[in-house]
């Protein structure tokens, strides 16, 4: 956390997350000033996130601190005069720390942490992956016709039964609730549109019938298939906080020194992305259908910031318009059976299943399975949550279901305490605020009078919120949108 460095008797303090280009911007400015940084995690240490926010009154990150004065964040640093930044170079080289210094995390305690997200994945493998491996080497699977219609590598419920009687033994009984087992845990499903649909295997006509394939090999273009996810499902909520975690490691390892760019191709190429990609695959036969709300928001949030990332680094990132529309709906995961792109995920299950930006039909239809997931209305909050890649986007996080509705207000709050979130004119008595208020007004109430106290109850106490309060009292306010920095964090 710490680099000694000679003659030096006061502190330089940055409170940052990780992935966070503005701080790893900050941090390699202080460094070229011959002073070493005390990096302090308060993704990790969430517990120093209000004394931060006391001390500075503001919620974003980094936090820049010489000795006990208070910088601010990266711009505020930048933009410093040479003079004072000289004045405060000094006071760290000559000062020792006073004691209102900011506070330091407990040691054991980062210890902890850091032993905690290197923790490698235990796989225990689940008792049908076998039997699922000796169904793709045997016999059964292969072309089947039905009407007019084609389908490859499929397999009928009669073959199923009657190769399960034969090669494993089992009495016809059996046989059928082994049928159901693999249904029910999605090593296999119905194929569309040949027969019954209604996710039961047993006796009836229809189910032998039926034809059925290995969920892998059910065509589509998911970037988390190829091969059978064999390990026991691990609970939701655990899994995508290990994906999330580790895409933002592995993120953060590849982001340049001056935290302007990111380099995807090294990303690709390192064997931790491998390791990702195995764990990706676990995704495909996740139990979903139990989870709370909290622990929706806070699976779909991570396994959606985590994805975009896996798309720039299997696709590049997209550069207009048309690429970016083709992205967004064409980016997928298999998660718990169903396929899921960024778009399903963001308005299909956290907006609610409400339209997106250009879209004509809801996400999802009401026979859609993925129905089910979808979040009983819009909640506004995911939009400074989700992270799409571009400069525009609230920093990157992972969030946990037990304080996700705090986590998500901090979000909002760090978004509009930046000047390209929310910006105040006082004298013009106008708001301008990022198109993200303009393509999802309806998630924000609607109306330009609706979005304004939307905005000013989401904002931190600052100087900004103050002149908000002030504009708004006077009467009319004057909406407008700031334009979106679409620009690419990639380096080619």
């Amino acid at each position: 956390m710490m680099e000694e460095s000679e003659g030096v008797r006061g502190r330089v303090t940055v409170y940052s997350i990780q992935g966070c280009p503005h701080c790893v911007r900050a941090k390699a400015t202080i460094g070229q000033l011959g002073l070493p940084v005390c990096d302090v995690d308060i993704g990790k240490h969430s517990e120093l996130r209000a004394t931060v926010k006391e001390l500075t009154g503001r919620s974003t990150v980094p936090q820049i601190f010489f000795n006990s004065i208070h910088v601010g964040g990266n711009d505020d640093l930048q933009k410093l005069a040479p003079e004072e930044l000289q004045r405060l170079v000094r006071l760290v080289k000559e000062q020792p720390l006073p004691a209102d210094a900011p506070p330091l995390p407990e040691t054991s305690q980062s210890e902890d942490a850091a032993a905690e997200t290197d923790e490698e994945f235990k796989c225990e493998r689940d008792e049908l992956a076998g039997l699922v491996e000796d169904l793709k080497h045997g016999s059964v699977i292969g072309s089947h016709r039905r009407g007019l219609t084609l389908y490859k590598k499929s397999f009928s419920g009669s073959q199923l039964v009657d190769w399960l009687k034969q090669e494993k033994g089992m009495a016809r009984a059996q046989a059928c609730s082994t049928g159901q087992a693999l249904l029910q845990k999605k090593y296999m499903v119905g194929v569309q549109g040949s027969g019954q649909q209604d996710g039961s295997f047993g006796e009836g006509k229809d189910t032998m019938e039926s034809l059925y394939r290995l969920l892998e090999d059910d065509p589509h273009s998911a970037l988390n298939v190829g091969q059978t996810a064999s390990c026991s499902p691990i609970p939701a909520a655990e899994l995508s906080l290990l994906l999330r975690e580790m895409i933002l490691k592995l993120f953060s390892e590849h982001l340049s020194a001056d935290g302007k760019s990111v380099d995807y191709k090294g990303m690709s190429v390192n064997p931790a992305f491998e390791r990702y990609c195995e764990l990706a695959i676990q995704l495909q036969r996740v139990e979903l259908l139990s989870l709370s709300r909290e622990e929706k928001l806070a699976f779909f949030i991570n396994i959606y910031n985590a994805l975009v990332i896996h798309g720039y680094l299997r696709l590049g990132h997209p550069t207009n318009m048309w690429q970016r529309y083709r992205f967004f709906n064409y980016v997928s995961y298999l998660i718990g059976g169903e396929v899921f792109t960024l778009q399903d995920i963001e308005n299909g299950v956290l907006r609610g299943n409400r339209k997106g930006v250009a879209q004509l039909l809801r996400p999802f239809s009401k026979t859609d399975p993925r129905l089910q997931m979808a979040l009983p209305d819009a909640e506004p909050l995911i939009h400074f949550a989700l992270n799409c890649g571009a400069k525009g986007c609230p920093p990157i996080k992972t969030y946990t279901p037990q304080d996700i509705d705090s986590q998500l207000r901090t979000a909002a709050e760090a978004f509009l305490e930046n000047d390209d979130g929310c910006v105040v004119d006082s004298g013009k008595r106008e708001v301008r605020l990022s198109q993200i208020f303009k393509w999802y007004k309806a998630d924000f109430g609607g109306t330009d009078d609706k979005l304004l106290k939307w905005v000013l109850k989401h904002m931190g106490d600052s100087p900004k919120k103050t002149s908000l309060q002030d504009v708004l009292s006077t009467g009319k306010t004057k909406v407008s949108f700031l334009p979106y920095d679409w620009s690419s964090n990639s380096s080619h």
